[in-house]
């Protein structure tokens, strides 16, 4: 999702939350403490210069229960954030602390926000030598009759 997107969303919303991919919700005390861009410059294992930018929201959870973040404050930060930094319209990336600092992109299933996981990958796979990933079939699934190859067509 893009900081556009967001902005839309925020203005017709009556409260702000967040799922995490294991079904479970950000605790609806949580400060949103950074808004902010992001430009990652860095080599792929195939030598290309490469270049992303994102948004980030950092979510944290305080001993504050009695602590609300609504639409409307969550706007005015993100347009406080573009004015004053000079924001791109780029995609939001969400940092929320679990074991470790996770990082998700942000997703909307028509009631709530979504941390949606995010997966590494080789940005080179033809430079590199990664095979392509092969196509799994059961054999079973095969039939005679879906072949070009029969045992009488002399194709063999």
């Amino acid at each position: 999702m893009k900081l556009s997107e967001i902005k839309g969303m925020l203005k017709s919303m009556d409260k702000v939350e967040f799922k995490l991919p294991n079904g479970t919700k950000v605790p609806s005390h949580f400060h949103v403490t950074e808004v902010g861009e992001i430009t990652k410059k860095f080599i792929d294992c195939g030598g290309s210069v490469r270049e992303e930018k994102a948004i980030n929201f950092q979510l944290w959870e305080a001993n504050d229960f009695d602590h609300r973040l609504t639409p409307q404050k969550l706007l005015n930060i993100i347009e406080l954030s573009e004015k004053t930094l000079g924001l791109g319209d780029y995609e939001i990336e969400v940092e929320y602390q679990a074991d470790t600092i996770g990082k998700y992109a942000l997703g909307y299933n028509g009631f709530e926000f979504t941390l949606d996981p995010k997966y590494t990958n080789c940005l080179a796979t033809d430079k590199c030598g990664v095979p392509p990933e092969k196509i799994k079939i059961r054999l079973s699934d095969l039939s005679s009759s879906n072949s070009c190859c029969t045992p009488n067509s002399n194709c063999c």
